[in-house]
């Protein structure tokens, strides 16, 4: 959706998607908003709780059956597993995702991972197409005025053009733009320490798989070292992101990380908004 300043103010329900990378503040601006009459729609969250859930189930409880007592407590339903995903801890999807690697040393082999990438990447497209009944809903079951679309910083990665096409068709798109060379280190940084769950293209991953295999005179990725592989591949997947959301902005509207930083208000975000219009305008 494209506005002018005075179209943007009359908007009386205001639809906002958030894009950029993880760590960028989203997840912090959505919650924000939450407080002042805004549905918040985590596209992770949807996806663990919804479209992965019964995969991440399926894991958990074949790795339970792999112990006796717990094999035996399961067969006679005397005990449950269940997930306990929230917006701001995505942990049972990030165990389903998995690291590539060494299964000797928590990784996931090869052929796993790229399955669980591909059922990853078809769980965050389902997500996507569900915004806008969830837009729907906001209003009419829930009684939210706007809506605060916060999706994955793996968005970009989709190859899908329909959900693009989609979220700009319901939503106004807001990339987030980092500008500042120590606030990428951070945020590589954080998701280093800190990884949230991933999803790499497939030419992508094992282009970068080869580059990693060769360059630690390794055959195959059961010799990886996971949390190794991860932090080597991660700067790579971040710069290659950039251009890919930049694409996407051009169908919205582009403010700078040190922006949204700034502000702590609903109004100071629409202030935000209204900065960013303008500028494109």
């Amino acid at each position: 959706m494209k506005f002018t300043v005075e179209s943007f103010r009359a908007w009386e329900h205001k639809k906002i998607t958030l894009l950029g990378m993880s760590g960028v503040g989203k997840t912090y601006i959505s919650n924000m908003l939450r407080k002042h009459d805004w549905f918040h729609y985590s596209g992770d969250y949807r996806i663990g709780t919804r479209y992965l859930d019964e995969l991440i189930l399926d894991l958990v409880k074949a790795q339970a059956m792999q112990q006796p007592f717990l094999r035996d407590l399961l067969r006679r339903d005397w005990i449950y597993i269940r997930n306990n995903i929230k917006v701001d801890d995505l942990g049972p999807v990030l165990s389903f995702v998995g690291k590539l690697g060494n299964p000797e040393q928590g990784g996931v082999p090869l052929g796993d991972f790229v399955r669980r990438q591909a059922q990853y990447r078809e769980a965050e497209i389902a997500a996507v197409h569900d915004v806008p009944e969830f837009i729907r809903k906001a209003r009419e079951v829930y009684g939210y005025k706007h809506f605060i679309n916060d999706m994955g910083g793996s968005l970009c990665e989709l190859d899908d053009p329909g959900v693009i096409e989609l979220l700009a068709g319901h939503t106004l798109i807001l990339y987030i733009k980092i500008t500042d060379e120590m606030q990428e280190q951070q945020l590589i940084s954080r998701a280093q320490s800190a990884p949230k769950p991933l999803y790499y293209r497939p030419e992508f991953l094992m282009q970068e798989l080869q580059v990693y295999l060769q360059d630690n005179n390794l055959e195959y990725a059961a010799q990886i070292d996971p949390d190794d592989f991860t932090r080597w591949i991660f700067p790579r997947l971040f710069h290659s992101r950039i251009p890919r959301y930049e694409a996407i902005a051009e169908k919205g509207y582009t403010v700078t990380s040190q922006e949204l930083s700034r502000v702590s208000k609903e109004g100071e975000f629409l202030e935000l908004l209204e900065t960013a219009i303008a500028r494109e305008n």
